[in-house]
């Protein structure tokens, strides 16, 4: 199990606030911060004992940080790269490289005396990571994280993501990824629209992101890039995330027996292995309620994402639970008793057979 975190922007805060949205984080198992020290503008030692103490506190509460740099900012703080007290003194966990050296210092800097964590970049598709291995770095000290993208449409697409995360998963590298939330109002720049890794997520609540990433499974620590998210989506990531099964938010119709609704949401379901092209199956609901009558009702055509039980006219497949991966035609044996919700739609696609899942509204 991996571990969620959020982001937090000191330079554009206070510290009550940060404090405030820490505690409410803590309370829903986040254990991760990630804060940005690109430049620091103004007074520099203002600036590092704003960061300071914030950090400090997240230490206190069981957060540990991470914080984004580029080699700009060793040079204005007179650091080298393998000199790091200045972040152990700051109270980080670790240090991102928001742009590498040339794999060396990289190496060099996971062997720090401090056991600080060494983040690297997942996200330019080069063979930077190949370059670092080479070099052969304590593998214990180094991570990984993809870049967030506060303009829209900017984000990286899936086939790029998929072949960037493979390219350190083969090394089996602890990996991270954003979200974004939706009332999330700032970030590093003064530009954003989101902050998320994957394009296709900035208009997607936080249960959908978070689904989809632990469907893939090649990502271990999910933060949300923008600040401050609610409360209400701190408790739905941290549900999606921990939750034994992945869940999938559907719509029902109103016209539901007790028991339709039973098999859908009480029901912890399996996708059957012996897997269709047309639907996923879900097959132990047709013998817990065999002796149950289901009657036909809503046997219209299906569309991809409708949720199916088979009803009274299709004998012994009578009860089974079915969610349809393609449009089909409706013979009159299947109810079309709701739908996934339309953004999440896409989830299906990533279910693997003999895998469990469960449906909620």
């Amino acid at each position: 199990m991996g571990n969620l975190g959020l982001s937090i922007y000191p330079e554009k805060s206070t510290f009550e606030h940060d404090k405030e949205y820490l505690d409410l984080a803590r309370k829903h198992g986040f254990t991760r911060i990630f804060t940005s020290l690109l430049e620091i503008d103004g007074d520099a030692e203002e600036v590092i004992n704003k960061f300071n103490k914030i950090i400090e506190y997240g230490n206190s509460i069981g957060m540990e940080t991470i914080v984004d740099i580029n080699p700009g900012l060793f040079k204005q703080l007179n650091i080298s790269y393998d000199q790091l007290s200045f972040f152990k003194n700051l109270g980080a966990a670790g240090i991102r490289l928001d742009i590498g050296f040339t794999g060396f210092e990289e190496s060099l800097m996971t062997k720090n005396p401090f056991h600080l964590k060494i983040e690297v970049n997942m996200s330019s598709g080069t063979k930077y990571i190949e370059n670092i291995v080479s070099y052969h770095p304590n593998m214990e000290n180094f991570r990984a994280s993809h870049n967030f993208y506060p303009q829209k449409y900017s984000g990286i697409s899936q086939s790029h993501f998929e072949e960037t995360t493979a390219q350190f998963t083969k090394y089996n590298i602890h990996t991270a990824a954003f979200v974004t939330s939706m009332e999330g109002k700032f970030g590093p720049w003064p530009v954003q629209t989101g902050l998320c890794t994957l394009e296709q997520h900035r208009g997607l609540n936080v249960q959908t992101q978070v689904t989809h990433y632990r469907l893939m499974g090649t990502i271990d620590d999910l933060l949300i890039g923008n600040a401050y998210a609610t409360e209400a989506e701190l408790k739905a990531m941290s549900e999606a995330f921990f939750s034994a099964h992945p869940n999938f938010e559907i719509e029902l119709i109103n016209s539901l027996s007790d028991v339709e609704r039973k098999i859908i949401l009480d029901e912890i379901h399996l996708y059957r292995g012996d897997r269709s092209e047309y639907m996923i199956r879900s097959t132990s609901t047709r013998i817990k309620y065999k002796d149950e009558s289901i009657p036909a009702h809503h046997t219209e055509p299906i569309k991809k994402g409708d949720i199916l039980i088979c009803n009274d006219h299709f004998g012994q497949y009578k009860g089974e639970t079915q969610v349809a991966l393609k449009d089909m035609e409706n013979e009159g044996n299947r109810n079309v008793i709701g739908h996934l919700k339309k953004d999440s739609i896409f989830l299906v696609d990533y279910l693997k057979p003999w895998s469990t899942f469960t449906l909620s509204i």
